[in-house]
């Protein structure tokens, strides 16, 4: 049972309502202070007791309150049924049945909250050993120290010799030049004025050979040996051979050369 502080104060026992745990829980502490039964509660002093407990209470926890005042207007109702005049050949259920039936309930429920909780503070306290394997059920061959030593000497010499660690080799990529790029460009247009870019990548998959490609035909670019045209964006880039046909075809128009069909010239090239 839980400690509660309880003292008499003008023949009023004054309890302090804080501590309980609820309406239930101050009820049961005022039958128990009274040292009788709880199946015979004198309901009367005790709604007495219980409506004095409750005088201070904050409101500042509404339903904790409202739990207080329910059970105080319980008492009440109870305490009017057993002091109104009832006639001999009355045959009612006692008026307290209900309330007794709840405090031994919650009675109940709370010794047992409260082992639950003792049990658990000392198993704080204590530390299992932990997982333990069962031991065979059949018991192994006993091995004579001699030939346990005799095994272990001949693994010794079995890797006196260290075994060589397992040698790794790194493949690396030869590095791309621009100057390579370039002549495999110039190459690819010896046999006609045009190419696309795509076809000198089919061969390689390395990102490197294309980006060091891309840069390349700029190069060339720039310097004026062959030049770059795509019809819209994301489409296919053409790699032309300057010459001097290609330069006035170039003046009318890109859209003009790269729709139009390739001769004869253009696949063999032009020779100057």
């Amino acid at each position: 049972m839980m400690d509660h502080s309880s003292e008499q104060e003008g023949g009023i026992l004054v309890v302090d309502i804080e501590r309980f745990q609820g309406p239930l829980d101050l009820l049961l502490h005022l039958i128990r202070t009274q040292d009788v039964e709880i199946f015979d509660i004198p309901i009367a002093k005790i709604t007495d007791q219980f409506l004095h407990a409750i005088k201070g209470l904050r409101v500042s926890d509404l339903d904790g309150a409202g739990e207080f005042l329910e059970m105080a207007a319980t008492l009440i109702h109870i305490k009017a049924q057993v002091l109104l005049p009832r006639s001999a050949d009355e045959d009612e259920d006692d008026p307290r049945a209900e309330l007794v039936r709840r405090l031994l309930e919650y009675e109940q429920i709370r010794d047992v909250s409260q082992r639950l909780r003792a049990a658990e503070a000392d198993r704080s306290r204590q530390f299992g050993k932990g997982y333990v394997p069962p031991r065979p059920k059949k018991s192994l061959d006993e091995v004579p120290l001699e030939t346990a030593w005799e095994d272990v000497y001949q693994v010794a010499l079995s890797i006196k010799t260290p075994i060589p660690a397992e040698r790794q080799h790194r493949i690396s990529s030869r590095p791309v030049t621009m100057e390579e790029k370039s002549v495999l460009i110039l190459d690819a247009l010896k046999s006609g004025t045009r190419v696309q870019f795509g076809k000198l990548l089919a061969d390689f998959r390395d990102r490197s050979h294309g980006v060091m490609t891309f840069l390349a035909g700029l190069e060339l670019a720039r310097r004026r040996i062959l030049f770059l045209r795509q019809a819209s964006p994301f489409s296919e880039l053409w790699i032309y051979r300057r010459n001097e046909r290609l330069e006035a075809e170039e003046a009318e128009g890109p859209e003009n050369m790269l729709h139009k069909p390739m001769t004869s010239q253009d696949e063999g090239g032009t020779r100057t």
